[in-house]
């Protein structure tokens, strides 16, 4: 069974959760979620050894002006 990456990057966007992994397998399914995602450059992706992916959400909306 695929895991739900759109439901997965809501949560962390609801901070439900802190983070997921993506292992290389399931980064084209992965991709595609992401890419119709409408705040994907707030999700952040760091590699592990061995190809897995942790993502986590960038929750700090910045200081406009400062």
């Amino acid at each position: 069974m695929t895991k739900d990456f759109t439901a997965l990057m809501n949560q962390l966007k609801d901070q439900k959760i802190e983070q997921f992994e993506v292992t290389p397998e399931e980064f084209p399914a992965f991709q595609k979620a992401f890419m119709a995602f409408d705040t994907r450059k707030r999700v952040i992706g760091q590699a592990e050894k061995g190809g897995t992916l942790i993502y986590h959400y960038d929750q700090d909306t910045g200081n406009d002006g400062e």
